[in-house]
């Protein structure tokens, strides 16, 4: 069972693997992250089983335009004549070579470490990201050598958008410079991949190898083989305990000298600093919470405008951009529990410098800054994620300032109308989108379908407004008693619509959404937790407490929220196959973690807070805080969950939202 434990200030995660079945191993994943939207991920055999995995995935537009640029390394010792292999791949259903047999432990703290125990040889190969640069350290720690040996390792070159494949046709070209190789490949747009080690030769032996095969891509109904190609390969000599370090960096301005003499002890050491600094702000000595609050480190990116860096949130890793429903949603649990306000105040003002026609961006290009606007709760979040930052920094300042008038612009348009039709009916609820549109969170769509239509009048996108309204007549109560009895009077009117649509006497619960021509879905979903979990509620504290208990009792997992009941007749249980397949499924019953927190937030509001409410809602949370740091990728939440038991992860390996609402659940809990 892995375990977590401190260790020389640093977190860690540790995790037997002698005796582990192969389909155990492959299922548990790692991730490392920095400040550019670049990462480094793979199992914890290191054996690659997605398209996303690499040891070295850059970003040329930070956090945008993502290049795969090393995928592997084939590495292998030889004593006496015998090969020893330390890498695993898969090819055809076959896996060759079989490294993962000598790996007796992995470890996860500053970077990654896998422990092997070889005949009469224990070496650690560990794999260190820098946090400024898309540069990564590859360590070798010969630790005990009772006679010389010789190792050689190959590495694999992607040099591909992360999103694509890579087939033996590409258009590769090598380099070999004064300290170690250039790579350079049409897609990479000028950059340049630079591999060296300082103790080590290269010898040149260009090959492509063919048919790897991911696995995971295969389940999702994608193509799942690639082409990789290889400059040749290192190779060294150790004749008594020794580091072999073996550097990489994706740039179009390389500078190899400067890299390969680098310290990887003071590259470790400024790891463990700022690891450090993120703990040391949160003011916290609870274990579990530094856990959570190092993973909602790995989302807090740099987005680059023109020549200008601004924090910004990753929605998920490895294929998400940054979001504005996700990162709204999530910045109270990323960065405000964890006392990070100027990053948290960043985020605000980098997507309020974008609004458009009183609308924050639903997201960003994944090449680009182009914004897109595709959204109705992106703004109605960065409403609410804006008021909650005031509470929590107390800077009224950049509030008044910067926030306060796209605060209002959003509610003015929104009002008035904006885009897809969204504005205020006669009763004062928002309503927007038609069939074509698919503009809430629920945003499943394949070839022009919207397998959860709700346009019209949502449930949460009222709760919202309602929330949205009270809280600006809120703010002005003391400073403008125009303006607040203004928004008063909008929220009055509001209460009064939400309750008289939205509440369903007859099943005992909020009818989900009020569709364009007057009809009425009444599908059991978890979107009218929000009607209670928000600041202000347009419910009767019986309603409230109604909606928590038919929650509970029919949409309550050990990992989250199902989005649908079981019982409908549109409910699917497993996420899986072709992307048709699985959009069906991604809101029709799929378990979203993120929804535990405004879960438990409304169990615990309508049970006053009581400490027996506590002790039952940190039962709730307790899977999930096991699956941190036990199961899928250690030291992360995933995005979601089938909603059949056992609840296997699927999607976006860490999600945002599902770490950052953890946060807040836990705290509210332990608070």
């Amino acid at each position: 069972m892995p375990t977590l434990q401190k260790t020389d200030n640093a977190l860690l995660i540790s995790v037997p693997t002698s005796g582990k079945s192969l389909e155990d191993l492959l299922s548990k994943q790692w991730l490392l992250t920095n400040s550019r939207g670049g990462y480094a991920s793979s199992t914890i055999i290191g054996c690659n089983t997605s398209r996303y995995h690499g040891l070295l995935v850059g970003s040329l537009n930070p956090p945008a335009n993502r290049i795969m640029a090393l995928a592997n390394c084939l590495e292998m010792v030889i004593c006496r004549g015998k090969v020893f292999y330390l890498s695993t791949f898969e090819f055809n259903d076959k896996f060759s070579p079989e490294g993962f047999s000598c790996i007796k432990q992995f470890r996860r703290d500053l970077g990654v470490h896998f422990d092997y125990q070889l005949d009469r040889l224990e070496l650690t190969k560990s794999l260190y990201l820098l946090n400024d640069a898309d540069t990564f350290a590859l360590v070798y720690d010969f630790k005990t050598v009772d006679e010389p040996v010789e190792f050689a390792w190959r590495p694999f070159v992607g040099l591909r958008n992360f999103h694509s494949l890579q087939k033996s046709y590409a258009s590769i070209d090598l380099h070999q410079v004064q300290y170690g190789l250039l790579i350079h490949a049409n897609v990479s747009n000028g950059c340049e991949l630079f591999l060296g080690c300082p103790t080590a030769n290269f010898e040149k032996d260009e090959q492509w190898w063919f048919n790897f095969v991911y696995r995971n891509d295969r389940q999702r109904g994608q193509d799942f083989t690639e082409d990789l190609w290889t400059p040749g390969f290192f190779k060294c000599r150790i004749d008594s305990p020794a580091k072999v370090v073996f550097w990489g960096s994706l740039s179009s301005h390389c500078q190899p000298k400067h890299l390969i003499n680098s310290d990887i002890e003071k590259v470790c050491e400024e790891l463990r600093s700022r690891q450090d600094s993120i703990i040391a702000v949160a003011e916290t000595a609870d274990q579990r919470l530094k856990t959570l609050c190092l993973a909602a480190d790995q989302f807090v990116t740099k987005r680059q405008t023109g020549h200008e860096y601004r924090t910004t949130v990753l929605a998920g890793f490895p294929w998400f951009a940054d979001w504005g429903r996700d990162a709204f949603i999530a910045l109270p649990g990323l960065l405000l529990s964890s006392r990070r306000f100027d990053e948290a105040k960043s985020v605000l003002t980098t997507f309020a410098a974008v609004a458009d026609e009183g609308m924050i961006p639903n997201r960003f290009d994944d090449y680009s800054d182009t914004a897109y606007f595709n959204s109705i709760d992106a703004s109605l979040w960065f409403i609410n994620a804006a008021f909650q930052y005031l509470n929590a920094a107390g800077d009224s300042k950049t509030f008044t300032q910067h926030l306060l008038p796209t605060i209002r612009w959003i509610i003015d348009s929104y009002h008035n109308g904006t885009r897809f039709g969204i504005h205020a009916d006669t009763d004062g609820l928002i309503t927007g989108g038609n069939k074509e549109t698919q503009l809430t969170w629920m945003d499943a769509k394949y070839e022009g379908v919207a397998f959860t239509p709700r346009y019209g009048k949502a449930v949460e996108i009222n709760a919202l407004w309602y929330n949205s309204l009270c809280l600006l007549a809120q703010f002005y109560g003391d400073r403008d008693k125009d303006n607040a009895e203004h928004y008063h009077c909008m929220a009055d009117n509001v209460k009064a619509g939400f309750g008289k649509l939205f509440w369903n006497p007859t099943l005992g619960y909020l009818n989900d959404c009020i569709l364009l021509d007057g009809s009425v879905d009444a599908s059991l979903r978890p979107n009218q937790i929000f009607a209670v979990s928000l600041p202000f509620s347009a419910l009767t504290a019986h309603q409230q407490k109604a909606v928590v208990d038919v929650v509970q009792k029919n949409l309550l997992t050990p990992f989250g929220l199902r989005t649908l009941n079981v019982q409908s007749a549109s409910y699917k249980g497993i996420y899986a196959g072709p992307q048709k397949q699985r959009d069906e499924a991604y809101h029709q019953g799929t378990v979203w973690p993120y929804l535990i927190g405004p879960f438990v937030e409304a169990y615990l509001k309508v049970n006053n807070f009581s400490q027996k409410s506590k002790r039952q809602a940190s039962e709730f949370i307790e899977p999930l805080m096991q699956h941190l740091t036990e199961a899928g990728c250690l030291g992360q939440i995933c995005e979601i969950f089938d909603g059949d038991p056992p609840h296997k992860p699927r999607g976006c390996v860490a999600q945002a939202w599902s770490v950052a609402e953890l946060i807040r659940a836990y705290q509210l809990i332990t608070g």
